[in-house]
């Protein structure tokens, strides 16, 4: 496996594993849409995430003007992904919005997250 789907799939998995470990902790308290919205949110954070590992490549041996409209036209593509969860939250009260945006962020917390800690244990 290359070290760019090695990295891709450690990021996805630890923010799967967050996303579950909080929604559990969520579901005990008895919030179950907040438990349905950052589970949601996160599936289309990974979704999202794997997205922009599948169009790079294309992006790649273009001219200029194919190039600005490949990458336009993935960033429409990933922004109808991420609005996905957001509608559905808005009008299913089974989902809980805020929660359906946080799980959104997810795989970017995770990758902060991980950063932070490798500067953190660097300086000791």
């Amino acid at each position: 496996m290359s070290e760019l789907k090695q990295t891709q799939k450690e990021y996805c998995s630890q923010a799967m594993m967050l996303a579950i470990g909080a929604a559990l902790i969520f579901w005990a308290a008895g919030a179950k849409p907040i438990t349905k919205g950052l589970i949601l949110g996160t599936l289309f954070s990974i979704l999202n995430f794997i997205l922009i590992a599948q169009s790079l490549p294309s992006r790649l041996d273009k001219g200029r003007s194919k190039t600005f409209l490949v990458c336009l036209g993935s960033v429409w593509l990933r922004y109808v992904v991420l609005a996905v969860p957001l509608i559905v939250a808005a009008k299913f009260e089974a989902f809980n919005f805020i929660a359906a945006a946080a799980g959104i962020l997810m795989v970017q917390v995770v990758i902060l997250g991980r950063q932070l800690g490798r500067k953190v244990f660097s300086m000791r």
